[in-house]
C-alpha cells in the first residue's frame, strides 16, 4: 500500500513578524495545521510518499534558499517510520540551501532509553540526537522530554518547553478547592515534575513507590503522603500502556482517595492502554495533542488539550531571536 500526503501550495497569510517557513511530515498534520493557523501562515508545500518497497521520498515544492525553516514531526507510532521520514525531510531542506533548520519534535521518541540500566544496552535517546544532528538540523524544539538530561545529548541548540501551563490552566478551571487536592507522582522519578504542578495548583504532594520488574510492567506498592478523602491529581510525562497510572489509581482508591484525575503530556496509548484507562477508577485523564488521536478513538474519560498555541509562540520567538524560556515563569523549578 502506497501512502502519500501532498500539502497544496496556498497563498500565505501575512505574518506579523517575518516569513516563517513551516513544514510538516506525516506523523501529526492536524497539529501542524493548528500551529500554522496560530502563526497566521500555512504549512509549506511538500511531497512525502512511500515507494512500493517502503522507501520514503521527499520533495520540497517551493524555494527555501536562505530561509529559516521549521519542520514539525513528533516521533510517535510508527516511530521508526516517522524518525526515518524526519531525517530525510531534514536532508532535503539542507540540500535545498535553507539558512537554518529547526526541528520541532512535540514528542521525542526513544527517550526512555536514556541511560544504561544493565549491561550491553543501547542509549537510544543519544543515538536519535546524533542522527538528527548528522542529518543537518541546526536546532531542536522539544516538549516535555522524558528526562532533562537528553538536552545534553545534543551538540546543537535545544529549546525544551513544557505543557504545564496548558494542563494546570485546565485543571484550575475545574473549580476544585486546592485544600481538597493533592498532587501525586506515580513514581519517585517524577517527583520534580509533580512538585511543579503542586506549586502551581497550591496543593500538597504525595508519592507512589513503584517497582518495575520488566519493561511496560509496573507494580504500585506504597503511598508516601496523605490521600484519604482527597481529590488526587496524578501527573506524568507520558502514558504508554497505562499500567503505571491505572495500578496507581487503584492504590489511591484503596487508600480512600475521593476522586482521581490523571494528566500527561504525551498520549502514547499502546496496547491495552485505552481499555485500562476506561476501566480504572479515573474520573478524567487529561492529555495533549502532541500525538494524534481522533476524539472518537479515545475513552470517554479522556480529555485532549491542544499545545498548538504554545508551540506557535515558541516558534515565533525562535524565529525573532527572542527568549523562549520567558514563556514560562517556572523554568528554574524544572531543574533537578
Amino acid at each position: 500500500m502506497v501512502l502519500e500526503m501532498t500539502y497544496p501550495s496556498l497563498e500565505k497569510a501575512v505574518n506579523p513578524t517575518h516569513d516563517i517557513k513551516l513544514f510538516a511530515g506525516r506523523s501529526n498534520p492536524k497539529l501542524a495545521q493548528e500551529i500554522a493557523d496560530q502563526l497566521g501562515t500555512t504549512v509549506g508545500p511538500m511531497v512525502v510518499k512511500n515507494f512500493a518497497d517502503g522507501e520514503i521520498y521527499v520533495q520540497v515544492k517551493e524555494s527555501v534558499r536562505g530561509d529559516d525553516v521549521f519542520i514539525i514531526q513528533p516521533l510517535c507510532n510508527p516511530v521508526n517510520e516517522n524518525l526515518m521520514e524526519l531525517l530525510i525531510i531534514i536532508d532535503a531542506f539542507k540540500r535545498a540551501s535553507a539558512k537554518t533548520i529547526t526541528t520541532v519534535i512535540p514528542y521525542y521518541g526513544y527517550a526512555r532509553q536514556d541511560r544504561k540500566t544493565s549491561g550491553r544496552e543501547a542509549i537510544t535517546a543519544k543515538l536519535v540526537a546524533d542522527l538528527l544532528t548528522t542529518a543537518g538540523t541546526d536546532r531542536v524544539l522539544a516538549m516535555d522530554l522524558h528526562t532533562g538530561q537528553i538536552q545534553g545529548f545534543f551538540n546543537i541548540l535545544v529549546d525544551h518547553i513544557y505543557a504545564t501551563t496548558v494542563i494546570t490552566d485546565y485543571l484550575k478551571g475545574l473549580d476544585i478547592n486546592p485544600e481538597d487536592m493533592v498532587a501525586v507522582s506515580p513514581d519517585t522519578g517524577g517527583v520534580q515534575r509533580t512538585r511543579v504542578f503542586a506549586k502551581r495548583l497550591g496543593c500538597p504532594l504525595a508519592i507512589i513507590d513503584k517497582r518495575r520488574d520488566k519493561h511496560n510492567e509496573a507494580i504500585a506498592a506504597h503511598i508516601i503522603g496523605d490521600v484519604e478523602g482527597k481529590v488526587c491529581m496524578m501527573f506524568d510525562d507520558l502514558i504508554d500502556t497505562a499500567g503505571t497510572i491505572t495500578e496507581a489509581a487503584k492504590l489511591l482508591k484503596s487508600h480512600g482517595a475521593k476522586a482521581i484525575y490523571v494528566a500527561a503530556t504525551h498520549a502514547v496509548f499502546s496496547g491495552p492502554a485505552k481499555e485500562r484507562i476506561q476501566n480504572a477508577p479515573i474520573k478524567e485523564c487529561v492529555v495533549t495533542n502532541t500525538i494524534p488521536w481522533n476524539k472518537e478513538d479515545l475513552p470517554s474519560n479522556v480529555t485532549q488539550l491542544s499545545v498548538a498555541p504554545l508551540l506557535a509562540q515558541a516558534i515565533s520567538r525562535i524565529h525573532d531571536d527572542e527568549s523562549v524560556s520567558s514563556l514560562f515563569g517556572f523554568e528554574k523549578e524544572m531543574q533537578v
